[in-house]
């Protein structure tokens, strides 16, 4: 028999950085909330302002939070499992900290603005290169880990773990190549139809494989351990994890339809979606079963309690989604608050709960005592459920009223609620209800940390635990009568790997390859020309802005849309569009077609003070940009990448761009002049005055 240790520190640290950052990230995540009814919140400081905060709160929430909370189920569930300590400590140390230091830097750059407003995958292109080497390095360890082992079969929970790490290491490099031009500042490669593709490919499987998946594995050691049973069906667990990691990658595009994005590739999206029902319940199923003659113990467990919640939600979570990617319903959910509550059924009832209660058997284990107060962990189950309760039924309720209201017409054919603002206003109960839903949740978390920081102090953490097993080559036997399964792939970790792989590639190498090649599927449109110098560096802004974030840039082909906004949005009007700003929410008007709709100095007034424009506006004020000098000094090295990446600017263009810039700052200035409005020709607010006046004017209706 081999002796060995089993490493506690490096669990203990994950789950306290695990609970450090879900505190930020539910808290910036609360004051979003607040500012959608109260837009004052952000103190006209730009750093915390709701289009700066919100990629914050998600990134903080999904990579932080969730992303240390596997962490923290990992290093303990996989040594275990395997029965041999992980391969590297030293690798276990450099994963934890560079990930804290990630994490950090995007808590600083975000709010900064340095953005490149990819959904999920904002951070530039510097923490682009540092995720890739840490998520390779816990990759490379894991594997070595699996090879160490001292049992013969790979167990359920190790196949989901390194199914995430191999896919999200996949999907992260293919979305985020990028042509820098300094430090802080790159252009996506892709353009148009296929950087939304790409976007889009990733931000879906960036909820499957660090959402789901990883948090699957969660579920398939950690329930077993808190119920005392073993998983309900051997079996299943395959079909569920081969079944769920191929078709999930091809779900992407459903989060596209009636977009630009060829038809294909919609249905395409849409069709293996629907499938992703069989396997998301399986796997559902297969918890919820695990508990079969076990549920007296739910009643009395708190651990259980989350646990059972969290598959539940997720269940919930996991047919809800088909549901949307059907097109009649997606039509009507779509860049809605529906979307919002959904998100949320799986962050905080299937990712938090499963988290909570993960925490909760935990640290019981890891300080050697019980924990400090049972009563408060039920308190912070209920307390924890009815936020989630009051969060998600006034988003859904939000959903309905602005579908509802954004597609009414009146008897005489004309829309109902022909101003924007109208639906806006309409929400700010719900929105305020939404708060309190947060505020709950959040005073459970701050319960939960409580009892676990008197658990922590009243017991002494046990740093190893020392075990005994025997080698590999001692145990290792094979039986003709030995599944498939088990023959092929659970003994052999390299192959496991390299099948993961293939299995989700396929799907996306089907979806993007015909979309990058085949011309018809984005045809150009001649009148569609480059952004002036002055026009890119309003994008620019408005990108830094994050005006994508309540702004869609794309009118789906419905009456009610091409009424309210223009006519519907062509994939060739995109090609020079580096990266896509379609967005994915309407907390305001679609922008498409803004360019000619108003004069110069509405634009300028409705940033200084869009209540002064647009009465009851929930839009926070943009004064700085009529303060902020316009930096001439990168227009040179914009132009030139943007040559680099296919746009047709002349050759030497970078030479006469800032003096085009300087000729169009001063037309501007003098439009705003003759309207009473006195300003330098150099400030921001000019060049993003100049990319709106922009926009949707290439193409005639």
């Amino acid at each position: 028999m081999d002796e060995f240790q089993y490493d506690n520190r490096i669990v203990r640290d994950f789950a306290i950085a695990t609970i450090l950052f879900g505190l930020i990230g539910m808290l910036v995540g609360l004051l979003a909330a607040l500012q959608l009814v109260f837009p004052n919140l952000n103190f006209d400081l730009p750093f915390l302002t709701f289009s700066r905060i919100r990629p914050l709160h998600t990134n903080a929430v999904i990579f932080a939070f969730v992303g240390n909370g596997f962490f923290t189920g990992l290093y303990y569930s996989v040594p275990r499992v395997l029965r041999t300590p992980i391969w590297s400590p030293a690798l276990s140390r450099f994963h934890f900290w560079a990930w804290q230091a990630i994490i950090l830097g995007a808590a600083i750059s975000l709010p900064m603005g340095f953005t490149t407003s990819k959904e999920y995958a904002e951070l530039e292109w510097p923490f682009d290169i540092a995720i890739a080497v840490v998520w390779v390095s816990a990759l490379v360890n894991i594997i070595m880990t699996t090879i160490n082992r001292r049992v013969e079969h790979i167990y359920a929970a190790v196949w989901f773990y390194i199914a995430s790490f191999v896919t999200v290491a996949m999907l992260h490099v293919v979305n985020s190549v990028e042509l820098p031009i300094s430090f802080m500042k790159s252009y996506s490669v892709y353009a148009g139809v296929q950087d939304a593709l790409v976007q889009w490919w990733y931000g879906h499987n960036a909820v499957a494989f660090f959402l789901t998946t990883p948090y699957l594995g969660l579920m398939y050691y950690f329930l077993p351990k808190a119920a005392n049973r073993p998983i309900y069906s051997y079996r299943l667990s395959i079909v569920h994890f081969w079944a769920l990691i191929f078709l999930y990658i091809w779900a992407g595009p459903h989060h596209l339809l009636y977009t630009s994005l060829p038809e294909w590739a919609q249905t395409l999206g849409t069709v293996f979606s629907v499938m992703l029902i069989a396997p998301s319940w399986g796997g559902m199923m297969n918890g919820l079963m695990t508990l079969r003659g076990a549920w007296d113990k739910v009643r009395e467990d708190v651990v259980l309690k989350f646990m059972v919640v969290a598959i539940t939600a997720y269940g919930m979570a996991t047919f809800e989604g088909p549901m949307l990617s059907l097109k009649n319903v997606n039509a009507i959910a779509h860049y809605t608050d529906w979307i919002v509550a959904h998100v949320h059924v799986g962050a905080l009832g299937w990712n938090g709960f499963l988290t909570f209660g993960i925490l909760y058997w935990l640290f019981p284990r890891l300080y050697n005592r019980p924990l400090y107060s049972t009563k408060a962990a039920n308190f912070h189950f209920w307390i924890g459920t009815l936020g989630i309760i009051f969060y998600t039924i006034p988003m859904y309720w939000a959903g309905w009223v602005q579908s509802s209201m954004w597609k009414e017409f009146t008897q005489e054919g004309l829309l109902k609620y022909p101003n924007f603002l109208e639906t806006v206003t309409a929400l700010k109960p719900l929105y305020f209800l939404r708060s309190v839903g947060g505020t709950l949740y959040l005073v459970g978390f701050v319960v939960m940390i409580y009892n676990l920081w008197m658990t922590a102090l009243k017991g002494k953490l046990v740093p190893t635990e020392t075990a005994k097993a025997m080698p590999l080559n001692a145990i290792w036997h094979a039986e003709k009568s030995e599944y498939w399964h088990r023959r092929l792939l659970e003994r052999k970790p390299l192959a496991l790997t390299i099948f993961s792989l293939v299995a989700v590639a396929i799907g996306g190498m089907i979806e993007m390859i015909p979309t990058f090649l085949v011309e018809s599927n984005v045809p150009t449109i001649a009148s569609v020309k480059p952004y002036t110098p002055l026009e890119l560096q309003g994008r620019d802004i408005y990108v830094r802005e994050g005006c994508y974030v309540c702004h869609t840039q794309m009118i789906r082909p419905f009456r009610s849309e091409i009424e309210r906004f223009g006519e519907y949005s062509k994939s060739g009007e995109f090609v020079y569009d580096h990266p896509h700003q379609w967005g994915s929410k309407r907390t305001g008007p679609d922008l498409q077609r803004l360019g000619g709709k108003y004069p110069d100095s509405w634009h300028y007034n409705h940033m200084e003070d869009p209540t002064s424009m647009s009465p009851g506006s929930i839009m926070p004020r943009y004064g700085w940009l009529l303060e902020n000098d316009l930096d001439t000094t990168t227009t040179k090295a914009k132009i030139k990448a943007m040559q680099t990446l296919g746009v047709p600017y002349e050759k030497g263009y970078e030479h006469q761009a800032n003096a085009d810039l300087v000729k169009q700052e001063k037309e501007i200035q003098e439009r705003l002049k003759q309207s009473g409005i006195k300003t330098a020709a150099n400030k921001e607010i000019i060049a993003l005055i100049a990319y709106m006046q922009r926009l949707g004017t290439d193409i005639k209706k």
